[in-house]
């Protein structure tokens, strides 16, 4: 299913704060990027019924493989283009910013010559 760069957002904000904490609940993702609890609730829901994620009994989100096939790609991508555009003299903090726009609009194509150029 596709999904906007906001849906990539939040799976990539889950998928650090997991690496982070371990378990992960809404209330992480409103203190970790500073929404409304609301605007992460529905995003949460979107997210669910896209089969992305689970949320258990008490809260945790969990990624479905599906869902964790995405953000491990998407991440993936994230840490190359970095990693790129620091090689190119990008300071380390604007390296992450556009690398974080970057990835999700770039084409497959220019993607696979960035990431043979960046020594992946």
């Amino acid at each position: 299913m596709k999904i906007q760069e906001s849906g990539e957002n939040y799976l990539e904000t889950i998928l650090l704060l997991q690496k982070e904490r371990g378990t992960v609940r809404s209330v992480d993702i409103v203190a970790e990027l500073r929404y409304s609890k609301s605007s992460v609730s529905r995003a949460v829901g979107i997210l669910k019924k896209a089969g992305f994620i689970a949320v258990d009994g008490a809260g945790v989100i969990t990624f479905t493989d599906e869902g964790r096939a995405r953000v491990e790609r998407l991440y993936e991508r994230h840490l190359v283009l970095t990693r790129f555009l620091e090689g190119l003299g990008v300071d380390r903090e604007t390296a992450e910013e556009d690398a974080c726009r970057i990835e999700h609009v770039i084409s497959d194509k220019v993607y696979a010559v960035i990431r043979s150029k960046a020594g992946d």
